[in-house]
């Protein structure tokens, strides 16, 4: 069987997944009332052969949103219908993730309740971003960010509660585990970074603080999860969305180290070429977090299964992510099974619409 090692089972927390072969988180803007519906029961069921899937960014708040048409894990209805969808990926033998979602500045006030100021570490407006809003007329499209307002210190165990409340809504509704995205330029990276966190709290200044709040959210989903169950997202390097930072390194051997004593399930590693283009992790940086973590390590890239299986046969990683192949592929693993040619997908279809370029791509039977 060709990519034996990308195919072999792992054991990943609490966890065991049939494959190394995972589904990432995708953003695809079909839940206009944020509510995950049959449709989305049916995407996700058709992928089920991934090892593990992990969910499209999910908000925990109607004030973590930054684009319209996405879902949410704060209501009883929300949480409804994302059993709904876990109960057929079940159905089909797979494995689920919810990631857990607030985008902080990286929002408009058109998609905030009440046309409220977004929140951010700091009132630094992410320049050079777009949100996905809806204009008064009806129609939605592309906008700049608003500028954001900082969270008071005080209102941080709130948000803290929040993220606890979502895990608790995620278990209930049955989800395997838990992802808590601290990257692409949200929320959570947004403390993480220099260049948009310039707070003089505890949640300010050094590595430890600018830390602090991401830990503290890991502890809290964990509390209702179990560590084995918890996973989180990651994207040392990465420059988007205005985002900047003077100590990446730094801030990853410090994460590395307190994840890793939290004994989590894994890190997912979004890489800065995950577009196929710009610079690459080094070895040397994969090692290095290899022996500071010691639970799964996930990497996501533009990954071919040749690739993948290079680095886990290397030891510097136990599984790969797969985006857009998993758009257009929904039986992935069972190409991979026979090294068949990918179908490629349409971007013109990736955000927005029904069932078009979402659950009507061929699979090789």
């Amino acid at each position: 069987m060709p990519y034996e090692k990308l195919l072999s089972p792992l054991q990943i927390g609490d966890i065991e997944l049939a494959n190394r072969v995972l589904m990432a988180p995708l953003t695809r803007a079909r839940t206009p009332d944020s509510i995950p519906g049959r449709l989305q029961a049916e995407y996700y069921a058709q992928r089920a052969g991934a090892g593990l899937i992990i969910s499209e960014a999910t908000n925990i708040s109607p004030t973590a949103r930054g684009y319209v048409y996405t879902p949410g894990i704060w209501t009883d209805a929300q949480e409804a219908g994302w059993r709904q969808v876990v109960d057929a990926v079940h159905s089909a033998g797979g494995k689920m993730a919810l990631q857990l979602w607030h985008v902080g500045r990286v929002s408009h006030e058109m998609v905030q309740p009440e046309g409220q100021q977004p929140v951010a570490p700091s009132a630094l407006r992410a320049e050079g971003a777009n949100c996905f809003v809806e204009f008064a007329d009806g129609s939605s499209g592309q906008h700049p960010t608003s500028t954001p307002r900082a969270l008071e210190t005080g209102e941080i165990p709130g948000l803290i509660e929040d993220y606890r409340q979502a895990a608790k809504r995620a278990k209930r509704a049955g989800f395997d585990m838990v992802e808590v995205h601290a990257a692409n330029a949200y929320l959570l990276q947004q403390f993480l970074a220099t260049g948009s966190n310039q707070r003089s709290d505890r949640y300010g200044g050094n590595v430890v603080n600018r830390a602090r709040l991401l830990l503290e959210v890991v502890d809290a989903v964990s509390a209702e999860l179990g560590a084995g169950r918890v996973g989180v997202r990651l994207s040392p390097f990465i420059e988007i969305f205005g985002l900047s930072d003077d100590e990446p390194e730094a801030m990853m051997r410090y994460l590395a180290d307190e994840l890793g004593r939290r004994r989590i399930a894994y890190l997912h590693i979004n890489e800065p070429d995950w577009t196929g283009e710009g610079p690459q992790l080094s070895d040397a940086f994969r090692r290095d977090l290899r022996e500071r973590f010691s639970g799964t390590l996930i990497y996501c890239g533009h990954y071919t299964a040749e690739r993948a299986e290079a680095l886990i046969d290397a030891g510097l990683g136990d599984a790969a992510a797969y985006g857009r192949p998993y758009i257009a592929n929904p039986d992935l693993v069972e190409r991979f099974q026979r090294d068949a040619a990918l179908n490629e997908p349409d971007p013109n279809t990736f955000y927005g619409g029904g069932a078009e370029g979402y659950t009507d791509y061929s699979t090789l039977d």
